[in-house]
């Protein structure tokens, strides 16, 4: 019999490696979608046929009760989130109900449904954002300084609150800023390699970005959900700091995106206050010390690879969708 494995937030860049990585190891695996009207399964494109996907909701208790009931998962990783951090400023409340309110629903539907249900919960490095420490680890204070890594500190306790009260094998892992081809195209990463594409092929001119200063721990996602896996394989459920141990600037990862396309980025960044955070996180590097030793995890790509391998993907879709216009 093949494990169960149930995914939130399915059709992310997160839970698509993750839904490739347990499909390649035997799993039956169910994927949770918010009921809309139009759903986007392009990440899953490749595999979405292997995958039960099934409605559901962190909003709604209930329904998460359902999805678990009809699904009898032994493993579940809760990936779903409202996750664009400028966002959280303007739907501060949404983010609370979806980010930390929602971690709770979900506890609460695997405890009532069956307790000896394996929970993932994904926590941040948003949470340490006005940092007390560098490089920071798994007993850092928190110091969140944006509604989304609020959110994120509560789900995050609330997990360790109940795996404490319950005695359930629930694990966090604080996982550091990880990117692919599959970013969303809001976030800095992908906004940067999408926009070389389209400077490279002549579509535009300019990007604009907020501050190039602050420094983020970058890593890839596919090697990324390996670690969520692995902690669930754990007979002790613990939290873990999942990170590369490496920081650079927003001004570095456009110098080797650019440079890979073989432009110069001061020809073609301009700076918008308008992008600008409210606080702004400036320093964030992790110490995944732990997760090497009682894991046995270590990242596998590094930085300048991550990046090029993003410009890539973009240059190869910018140029099919003008071949497709044609």
């Amino acid at each position: 019999m093949s494990k169960r494995a149930l995914i939130t937030g399915l059709t992310g860049q997160d839970g698509s490696y993750l839904a490739e990585l347990l499909l390649e190891k035997g799993y039956h695996v169910s994927g949770m979608v918010r009921r809309s009207s139009t759903i986007n399964f392009e990440r899953i494109a490749g595999i979405q046929d292997d995958i039960e996907i099934i409605q559901g909701d962190l909003l709604d208790e209930a329904s998460l009760t359902d999805v678990i009931s009809r699904t009898k998962p032994e493993e579940v990783y809760n990936l779903a989130a409202q996750s664009f951090v400028p966002t959280s400023w303007q739907q501060a409340v949404l983010t609370g109900e979806t980010t930390a309110l929602g971690v709770t629903r979900l506890l609460n539907a695997v405890h009532r449904t069956d307790p000896s249900i394996r929970l993932y919960q994904a926590s941040s490095s948003e949470m340490f954002g006005k940092v007390m420490e560098v490089p920071q680890t798994e007993a850092t204070p928190f110091y969140p300084r944006s509604p989304y890594g609020v959110a994120k500190v509560y789900g995050h306790w609330i997990t360790i609150n109940y795996r404490e009260s319950y005695d359930m094998h629930v694990s966090s892992g604080t996982l550091f800023n990880h990117e692919s081809p599959r970013r969303g195209f809001e976030f800095v990463t992908r906004k940067i390699t999408h926009h070389v594409a389209q400077i490279k092929l002549g579509l535009i001119d300019t990007l604009t970005l907020g501050d190039l200063h602050p420094q983020r721990d970058w890593g890839f996602a596919g090697d990324y959900v390996e670690a969520m896996w692995l902690m669930l394989q754990q007979d002790k459920a613990e939290d873990f700091v999942i990170s590369t141990g490496e920081t650079h600037s927003v001004e570095e990862f456009c110098d080797i995106a650019f440079s890979h396309a073989g432009l110069d980025w001061h020809d073609h960044v301009v700076q918008d206050e308008r992008f600008m955070r409210p606080a702004e996180v400036d320093l964030l590097i992790g110490d995944s010390t732990k997760a090497k030793e009682k894991l046995g995890w270590v990242p596998k790509t590094s930085f300048k690879e991550l990046v090029t391998m993003m410009v890539d993907s973009d240059l190869e879709m910018v140029a099919r969708n003008q071949r497709n216009a044609v």
